[in-house]
């Protein structure tokens, strides 16, 4: 008489706990991750648009053009003469922009407007030489909050205008 001698080949009920005991604690170390990395997704978001931000008010200072006194009614927009306005009060300036980057609200409103995102505070450091002055520019965000030790964020640029 011949026995016949199979060996079937299966995992164990304890291996296939084991193995999802392993599983199970790697996927709670993943999900644990997952609120970390959004919210940093978000802040990265925040200063790109801040870093937008900033190059759009260093491209309109270096575009801005002093005109000669009376003439000031034909410049366009917010940013008409604002060289002259900074020289004259020499204190910082406060724009406000929406999550697109478009400016809302007017200079130094208070409170923020309503669908402000941005704050952006711009300080000329003085003494200006006769062909270069230099810009503090600072955007936190969010807009609301004026105390820059409980923003959100906040990106400082210094830039070299009237050239």
């Amino acid at each position: 008489m011949k026995r016949s001698s199979r060996i079937t080949a299966a995992f164990s009920l304890v291996e296939i706990v084991l193995a999802l005991g392993v599983a199970a604690f790697a996927l709670i170390a993943v999900m644990g991750m997952l609120p970390i990395g959004l919210k940093t997704q978000q802040a990265s978001v925040n200063q790109t648009k801040a870093n937008a931000v900033v190059s759009q008010i260093i491209d309109d200072l270096r575009a801005d053009v002093r005109l000669p006194p009376g003439q000031a009614s034909k410049a366009e927009g917010e940013w008409a003469n604002l060289h002259g306005h900074w020289l004259a009060r020499a204190v910082p300036d406060t724009l406000f922009f929406t999550n697109e980057g478009d400016q809302t609200g007017t200079v130094n409103q208070s409170p923020a407007p309503p669908d402000a995102v941005f704050r952006a505070t711009i300080t000329y450091l003085f003494p200006p030489t006769a062909t270069t002055s230099i810009a503090k520019i600072t955007v936190s965000w969010p807009a609301a909050q004026s105390d820059l030790t409980k923003v959100a964020g906040s990106i400082d640029m210094f830039a070299a205008v009237n050239r």
